[in-house]
């Protein structure tokens, strides 16, 4: 299944989160994600330099804004950017967590090089 092609949809609080026999095939497709407490899809992307750190952030922002669903987004030491992705109304894991991990995989894939 290529989560690149789906759109985030609302998830309404009283949905419950994946489980993890539920989201193993997502995460499995995901390699470079981790999952933290059943709760959180997380990332850490290293960049040449603080511009293209800043651009991909940029360009998470604007998906995000499209997806409707939004990461919480750091970064730290001026060339690493940390994504942590959870469906809050749920208090966990939803589809949407792993849709947005595979467009932000694209987004980076894509970035230039700087």
């Amino acid at each position: 299944m290529d989560l690149s092609q789906h759109k985030c949809v609302p998830c309404e609080g009283g949905t419950k989160p994946l489980t993890r026999d539920e989201y193993a095939d997502y995460l499995a497709s995901l390699p470079e994600w981790t999952v933290e407490s059943d709760r959180e899809l997380d990332r850490e992307f290293i960049f040449k330099n603080f511009h293209a750190a800043v651009a991909f952030i940029n360009a998470v922002a604007q998906l995000a804004e499209q997806e409707k669903h939004h990461p919480d987004i750091l970064l730290h030491g001026w060339n690493k950017v940390k994504i942590v992705l959870t469906t809050h109304a749920i208090k966990g894991l939803s589809i949407n967590d792993f849709i947005l991990a595979t467009k932000i995989n694209v987004i980076h894939k894509h970035l230039p090089a700087a």
